[in-house]
């Protein structure tokens, strides 16, 4: 049997662990705390990526000496080291990373090495160390499959992780616009092969061969290389061209869209994360926390310039997320920092505004316009009632400063 000190010794080791793995994946994975550990590795783990594969794109040039190349083979494989360091602490703060509570630690590291990029984080050290450097296995296949280390800099370029995400949410119109492609251009090989193969055997020799052209032309790009002579062939070459600029237009507004909606999606996560942690919303339902931040505006506001001003009507409330700003009400000033708000009393009382507020720093606010406020105060009077409590704390101050 183990006694209580030993197992108290245990539970301590077994804390500090969980703790030290707490703070290993908050340093190499964007938890949304922003830390300067987690840049120093953002840096880190990133410049080793750009370096692998400048190394892997030079080493293609002929006229590179021994020299080099034994530099880039003494680079590649610290860098190989460096990943292979990575992938096992990624693999051993898998639980953190899946909020492995309902489920084992081994099932959440399954997880990650059964994800796209658990693949490529084992696999890019994988093919250099085991494949090349130490069976010998190169060629270009190695070559590729090294190179593949372009998609971790989706860890640290949010534009590459935004493709991939509209990639996946239009995946079915893009199919169809490509099936729609895919017709086209068989139909118009098909059809410029018959029609152009007497004339130019050599070029149209085939549907296969009159496909090169397909291409070319239904891109809009026409090399030239391959052109119909025939009278019947130029003017079906038309028609291809006109229907392969409308079909070229499709997928370029669906992944338009894709964007605008990815974009505003990512846009309210942001702002539902910012609410939450505000005190009045804090203990909140998160489908009310949710219709709220629809009608929050985000808006920032530069160092000292005036938020709102003494006199002018309240048109909107603000919440401050980041920041200070100064109420100037006489005969003091009030300092407010992220998570209070102000321009409430104008609302609540439908009057003039009865300070100036000011911002002393650089501020990022969230505007609840007074139409908006009044729809909140209406659909949930638990909020209105804790506004009102705050104003009237804030009357009271001032009240007593006065005297």
């Amino acid at each position: 049997m183990i006694d209580r000190d030993a197992a108290g010794s245990l539970g301590d080791h077994s804390g500090g662990a969980v703790e030290l793995r707490a703070a290993v994946y908050s340093a190499i994975e964007n938890d949304g705390v922003p830390s300067w550990t987690r840049r120093i590795c953002d840096f880190f783990f990133t410049a080793a990526i750009l370096l692998w594969l400048a190394e892997g794109v030079l080493r293609t040039v002929p006229t590179l000496g021994r020299d080099v190349l034994g530099t880039f083979g003494m680079l590649e494989f610290s860098i190989g080291a460096i990943f292979v360091v990575e992938w096992l602490l990624r693999l051993w703060t898998a639980p953190d990373r899946y909020h492995a509570g309902a489920m084992s630690e081994s099932r959440a590291r399954l997880i990650y090495i059964a994800s796209p990029m658990g693949w490529i984080d084992a696999g890019v050290p994988m093919v250099y160390f085991v494949g090349d450097w130490l069976f010998g296995l190169g060629g270009p296949v190695a070559e590729v499959c090294e190179l593949l280390a372009v998609f971790k800099l989706t860890r640290y370029f949010p534009g590459l992780d935004l493709v991939f995400s509209v990639l996946r949410t239009e995946v079915r119109p893009l199919g169809a616009a490509l099936a729609a492609m895919l017709t086209l251009l068989l139909l118009a090989s098909s059809g410029m092969y018959y029609l152009e193969r007497e004339a130019q055997p050599e070029m149209f020799a085939s549907i296969p061969h009159a496909m090169w052209w397909g291409i070319v032309t239904i891109a809009t790009v026409g090399y030239g290389d391959m052109a119909p002579v025939t009278l019947w062939g130029k003017l079906a070459a038309g028609v291809v061209l006109l229907i392969g600029i409308a079909l070229f237009a499709v997928p370029a507004g669906i992944l338009a869209n894709g964007f605008a909606v990815e974009l505003k999606k990512r846009e309210f996560i942001v702002t539902w994360r910012l609410i939450a942690k505000l005190p009045l919303f804090a203990d909140l339902d998160a489908a009310v926390i949710a219709s709220i931040a629809r009608l929050l505006q985000p808006r920032a506001m530069p160092k000292d310039s005036v938020v709102v001003r003494k006199g002018e009507p309240g048109l909107a409330m603000y919440f401050i997320l980041k920041g200070q700003a100064d109420v100037h009400v006489e005969p003091q000033t009030v300092r407010l920092g992220p998570g209070t708000y102000f321009g409430e009393m104008a609302l609540l009382m439908d009057a003039p505004r009865s300070a100036t507020v000011v911002a002393t720093a650089d501020c990022e606010l969230l505007e609840l316009g007074s139409v908006e406020f009044r729809r909140v105060c209406a659909e949930y009077p638990q909020l209105k009632q804790r506004v009102e409590r705050e104003a009237a704390k804030r009357m009271s101050a001032i009240s007593q400063a006065d005297r």
